[in-house]
């Protein structure tokens, strides 16, 4: 398991490092124009997912999510194919670390303190209930790819479906609990007080139950041997 929890981390560090830094970039290039910088952050994230996607995705599946794994975990119980529960654990602590890490390489690229708690408040129901949605879909979106077997467009469609939950979710799509705990270390463009991580947190794990549900609704029960999300991996067997 030592190159898939590198992988993890390592992806989910770049992509933390891809949001706060656009973010970051994104107040200085435009100060005062919140949606020109919304606009460079997404599209920047965009791109670097899919590229980490393309990378990566062969060595541990480029889940880079908490709830992409849990997802994974609990769909292999049916086809065989999934995370075993201690798998499940290295990949959520690794995706957990290196979000925080890819926060304080961001703050130290741009010159800003290491680490700096965010104090952006994100603590409504109407966030909560974007998160919910925006959750479901990426979930949706990755397990459909997979049990239709369609996987290899796995880069194309999740960055596009972030991309567009930028602008169309009220919490511009967080959708990851790793990156959201990641982003609270960085207090700027892309940061979230602490305090508000626990309420994103809980309404991306409701996301994440319905984005299956759905799934299930759509293709049954997974057959045993079903791929894996999101890229088909060996080399992590």
């Amino acid at each position: 398991m030592k190159r898939p929890l590198l992988a993890e981390f390592l992806g989910t560090a770049l992509l933390v490092t891809v949001v706060v830094g656009s973010g970051i970039m994104a107040q200085t290039l435009s100060p005062g124009d919140v949606g020109l910088q919304l606009l460079e952050n997404s599209t920047a994230t965009v791109f670097g997912l899919a590229v980490l996607i393309v990378v990566l995705g062969p060595v541990s599946g480029a889940h880079f999510n908490p709830v992409v794994s849990l997802a994974n975990w609990w769909q292999g119980r049916q086809s065989g194919q999934g995370l075993s529960g201690g798998e499940l654990g290295g990949y959520v602590v690794a995706q957990v670390l290196g979000a925080i890490g890819g926060a304080v390489l961001a703050n130290a690229m741009f010159d800003k303190p290491v680490v700096a708690l965010s104090v952006t408040q994100r603590s409504s129901a109407h966030l909560w209930l974007g998160e919910v949605v925006a959750t479901a879909g990426l979930v949706l979106v990755i397990f459909c790819l997979t049990r239709s077997g369609r996987a290899a467009v796995a880069p194309l469609a999740v960055g596009g479906y972030i991309g567009a939950a930028y602008w169309f979710t009220s919490s511009t799509s967080f959708a990851n609990p790793a990156v959201t705990i990641g982003r609270a270390f960085s207090d700027t463009f892309a940061g979230i007080a602490p305090a508000s991580v626990p309420g994103f947190i809980v309404a991306q794990l409701v996301g994440g139950v319905i984005g299956l549900v759905l799934v299930h609704g759509l293709f049954g029960r997974p057959e045993v041997g079903a791929e894996e999300p999101v890229v088909p991996h060996q080399e992590a067997r």
